[in-house]
């Protein structure tokens, strides 16, 4: 009986888990389209900062591959 209350908080902890990385994905969506709205209309500097910043909490939060972003690659000034 121990055992399947173990299993429940654990169940429980995935599902908090799943709750904040599924939160955090719909965060980093937003900033998405923040930093492409930035990057159409000419805030380069501002843009190439978030992405940057976007960059680093997908690769040390969420342990995901770095994904080059537009305003990342972008030549202009």
């Amino acid at each position: 009986m121990a055992r399947d209350a173990d299993d429940q908080d654990d169940d429980r902890r995935d599902d908090e888990v799943e709750r904040y990385r599924r939160a955090a994905e719909d965060a980093l969506q937003q900033l998405d389209w923040c930093i492409g709205y930035l990057h159409g209309i000419r805030k380069l500097e501002i843009s190439r900062a978030l992405a940057k910043n976007r960059s680093q909490i997908r690769s040390k939060l969420l342990q995901v591959p770095e994904q080059p972003h537009p305003a990342q690659q972008t030549d202009e000034t």
